[in-house]
């Protein structure tokens, strides 16, 4: 998808990159790179070259210079090859040829040498690593991975849009997903039920060119942190829960939603009017100004109430933009406060020794007037 180039993000980005005294940005992540250029690489090999003055350059591998050319914002495009007749390297050796090419004329480099996770390329399947080549061919570089986590952080006008984008399409695939649920279908079904609407209906859109989703789905007793979807049987009056991403163009959601083939059994009505608590509380604590340990405290705090001390045990607030994870996180021993225009994930959990359980979660802009949910699909299974 071809979008306008967004003058406030990159100025923004230039500005702190004058702070931070540095010349020139070498991205390799895909994230960074759909960030900066709007190009949202196939394969994860990709390089964006963005100096503080100047044109930025891209560098893509050679088979994507249509899809490159259509929806990057620098019209200077380097192309490598995929396979090199004359090369026996990885074509990942002749990116970095590339850019130690592009960026030879700059002083002061930042790289991005503290990236813990990045976003998946459109391939998905292969993740990307960077090898030890990468960082020596920039030996004077600096981080800057804290420099692009602040600029992240605020999203644009155009950022806030592709965000409602992959929102939307979330919360489309779910409407699906709650009218052919049935007792006895199994959590891959189910998940596939899901995934497919997204790929298929979302990709369909005028306003996306791909669309993908993420899925982790459990049912009744299967609900748990961190296990993976299995074959288990879709309960009856007991909540189908999915934790679920979808990509559009780059752009991330991140939601867990509920849905319940029948009537809530009397014991997950109990935990679920103490979960919609804690979590209306903690939506109406997301105002600009807040502090994101308070935000975590609140939530944690409020879970040990309702007889849940110590839970859950992943975190409760996130930034959501070019990843489904990306800063800042709300910790009680750590600092920040929330401001106008991040887009947070809230997700208060709450689980049962031996499976079961719940979580909710949307995604919420923050804005002067509080924090509004991006999400039509409701939280409360109703």
């Amino acid at each position: 998808m071809s979008w306008p180039r967004d003058d406030t993000k990159l100025d923004r980005v230039r500005g702190l990159m004058a702070a931070h005294d540095l010349d020139a940005l070498v991205c390799r992540a895909p994230d960074n790179v759909v960030y900066l250029t709007n190009y949202w690489p196939m394969k994860g090999y990709d390089v964006v070259v963005f100096p503080r003055e100047g044109e930025p350059t891209l560098i893509a591998l050679e088979p994507s210079r249509d899809d490159a050319a259509r929806t990057a914002w620098t019209s200077d495009i380097r192309l490598f090859a995929g396979y090199d007749a004359a090369d026996p390297r990885p074509p990942t050796a002749r990116a970095l040829d590339l850019a130690r090419d592009v960026a030879g004329g700059f002083e002061r480099i930042g790289l991005e040498l503290t990236l813990g996770t990045q976003a998946s390329d459109r391939m998905v399947g292969e993740p990307t690593t960077y090898t030890k080549d990468w960082f020596d061919a920039f030996p004077n570089a600096v981080d800057a991975t804290p420099l692009l986590a602040a600029a992240r952080a605020i999203k644009t006008e155009q950022e806030i849009a592709r965000i409602r984008i992959a929102n939307d399409i979330a919360a489309d695939a779910m409407e699906h997903v709650k009218a052919e649920l049935e007792p006895g279908m199994r959590e891959s079904e189910a998940a596939a039920l899901w995934l497919g609407h997204v790929h298929g209906e979302g990709t369909k859109r005028d306003d996306v060119e791909l669309a993908l989703g993420f899925s982790l789905v459990w049912s009744g007793p299967g609900i748990r942190t961190f296990t993976a979807t299995g074959d288990r049987p879709v309960q009856a009056n007991e909540p189908t829960l999915f934790e679920i991403w979808v990509c559009a163009d780059g752009y991330w959601a991140d939601h867990t939603k509920n849905v319940c083939p029948g009537e809530l059994t009397p014991e997950y009505e109990r935990l679920l009017d103490q979960l919609l608590g804690v979590y209306g509380r903690a939506v109406d604590f997301a105002c600009p100004g807040a502090s994101l340990a308070e935000l975590d405290r609140l939530v944690r705090d409020g879970l040990a109430e309702a007889g849940y001390a110590g839970q859950p045990s992943h975190p409760i607030c996130h930034g959501v933009g070019a990843r489904a994870h990306e800063p800042p996180y709300a910790h009680q021993a750590g600092g920040g406060t929330i401001q106008a225009g991040m887009v947070l994930a809230i997700e208060p959990g709450a689980y049962w020794d031996g499976g079961g359980g719940l979580r909710l979660e949307d995604n919420f802009l923050v804005t002067a007037a509080g924090a509004e949910k991006l999400s039509s699909f409701p939280d409360d299974f109703r």
